[in-house]
């Protein structure tokens, strides 16, 4: 299994990342993908895999999330593009829209992400995005772009049926999380996730956040860590009528054919 957005530069990991990713590795998550939401995370991404003391199981990306699309400046933005130059880097982003908080103005999230759309039309590197509250906006801007990008995965998809048909008439990959087992935010996942095709289903942790609500036994510490995407792979299962080891075959060709590991 891999686990295709997992946050491994947040502090939470500091201290025990090592043992973290071994109980992932004996768990069967073999391959992780680190996500870059910022100039800074995004080369911390980088240097863990270059320091990865399991080689061949730790992969990047690199981008701004748009919490972040107010860094996004020239300079900072020059160094961005350096890191897509290297073989461990094999996505552009996290990028995209979050109108829910703002933390970036909704310009400021326009301009970045757009910045984004172009470097990866010239790139041809796939594409790992965010969306939240700015369906609209990010559908239209997306479009625009759609024909000459590579691939794109919406990574923690939570939205609506109607939404995800409109992503999928778009050639998109859908990424989904623990979300899916939240009884009170995810039901609505779980007859959705049916609709996703074979092969543009991967599945992710998105650690240390989104624990899954229905672990038993409940972990003591609320942090999400990849030792528990095999958890996440039992329950899409069970939604998707499938077996947890047809998923995790299909899941994977899926990965291999969307990312490059080098």
């Amino acid at each position: 299994m891999t686990d295709i957005g997992v946050n491994l530069t947040n502090d939470r990991f500091n201290k025990d990342l090592p043992e973290t990713l071994q109980r992932a590795f004996d768990l069967g998550v073999h391959r992780h993908i680190i996500t870059g939401t910022s100039l800074s995370s995004s080369q911390q991404a980088l240097e863990l895999c270059l320091n990865d003391y399991l080689p061949g199981t730790r992969f990047a990306t690199a981008g701004f999330h748009p919490h972040c699309a107010s860094e996004n400046n020239t300079q900072s933005w020059q160094q961005l593009a350096q890191l897509w130059q290297h073989p461990k880097v094999v996505a552009i982003g996290e990028t995209g829209l979050d109108f829910n908080r703002n933390f970036s103005t909704p310009q400021q999230q326009l301009d970045s992400f757009e910045k984004h759309l172009i470097a990866a039309v010239e790139l041809q590197l796939p594409l790992f995005l965010h969306e939240r509250d700015s369906a609209d906006q990010f559908l239209e801007l997306l479009q625009q772009y759609r024909g000459g990008l590579n691939k794109a995965v919406v990574h923690c998809f939570t939205g609506t049926q109607a939404f995800l048909r409109q992503l999928l008439e778009l050639d998109l990959h859908i990424g989904i999380t623990g979300w899916i087992c939240d009884e009170r935010r995810g039901e609505h996942l779980q007859s959705a996730v049916k609709l996703i095709p074979n092969n543009r289903l991967m599945l992710e942790t998105d650690s240390p956040y989104l624990l899954p609500r229905d672990m038993r036994p409940k972990p003591k510490s609320n942090r999400n860590e990849p030792s528990y995407l095999p958890h996440i792979f039992q329950r899409v299962a069970h939604f998707r009528g499938q077996s947890v080891e047809q998923l995790a075959s299909e899941t994977e060709s899926t990965v291999d054919d969307f990312f490059t590991f080098n």
